[in-house]
């Protein structure tokens, strides 16, 4: 597997980072789509979209360093070589919705609104970035055969992808993929049923949509970063779960309360 997509003299492009360029650009476009047709304004999520690159890709890289820092322990300087893969989702997912809170705050801004924007961007940017854990062999899962793959009924070139090291392992990136892609049609429903009026609804689907999906999936894989005997991304997963539920039962429950108090008789 070829993990360069180009190569520009000396320059090599990879198919990671090629991968998240195109999903940040992506999601830059829906999100400032729907920030005009709100309150929250294309300049202010242009300027936000900007910050939170940078701010994901430092949670997701220091979340990952953290929970595998023997990986890294007697080469310091590869912990920035972030192209060769090594990033954790939950960790940009957590940096960057409290510098949301923040900036929100800090600019006026409705908090759960640009949440409810921002989060099919982000389930959309996760389905395309797990391709780019395919062609760095990585995010797998267990030991297969062939035959067992071949019965998924997927393309060959993933299964000559998930053949490393004289074994071939379970695409954990690709039910992962789409997974997202399922649950970015899940929230674009939601937005086109409810149009931003039950704030917060969009967002805990996320929520409890991803965390399901994950907890399950990482069972699955052999790469898994632990805390102790406990799966990371299982616990955090669970939480997820839990915030999403109850955000979802009380975006419906505060937005009924509302249309009961404007009831006039």
């Amino acid at each position: 597997m070829n993990r360069v997509l180009i190569t520009i003299g000396s320059i090599n492009i990879y198919w990671y980072s090629f991968l998240i360029v195109l999903s940040i650009i992506i999601g830059m476009i829906i999100a400032n789509r729907e920030a005009r047709k709100t309150a929250i304004g294309k300049v202010f999520m242009t300027d936000l979209i900007f910050f939170l690159v940078i701010v994901g890709i430092i949670g997701a890289r220091v979340y990952y360093v953290i929970f595998n820092y023997d990986a890294f322990r007697d080469d310091f300087l590869s912990i920035f070589k972030i192209w060769e893969g090594g990033l954790a989702i939950y960790g940009a997912v957590i940096l960057c919705g409290l510098f949301i809170i923040y900036y929100c705050h800090k600019k006026e801004k409705p908090i759960l609104l640009t949440l409810d924007i921002l989060a099919p961007c982000l389930i959309l940017g996760q389905a395309i970035g797990r391709w780019g854990n395919f062609f760095n062999q990585e995010a797998y899962g267990r030991v297969t055969t062939l035959s067992s793959l071949q019965k998924l009924h997927i393309p060959n070139f993933i299964i000559e992808g998930m053949y490393i090291n004289g074994n071939y392992f379970e695409p954990t990136f690709l039910y992962e993929s789409i997974w997202c892609f399922l649950g970015f049609i899940i929230l674009l429903i939601l937005k086109k049923i409810f149009k931003y009026s039950k704030k917060g609804i969009i967002i805990f689907s996320y929520f409890v949509w991803y965390g399901l999906g994950r907890f399950f999936i990482e069972s699955l894989r052999s790469d898994s970063l632990y805390l102790g005997n406990y799966r990371i991304s299982q616990i955090v997963s669970l939480a997820l779960m839990v915030i999403g539920i109850i955000g979802v039962i009380f975006s419906l429950i505060k937005n009924n309360e509302k249309q009961v108090t404007n009831v006039t008789f």
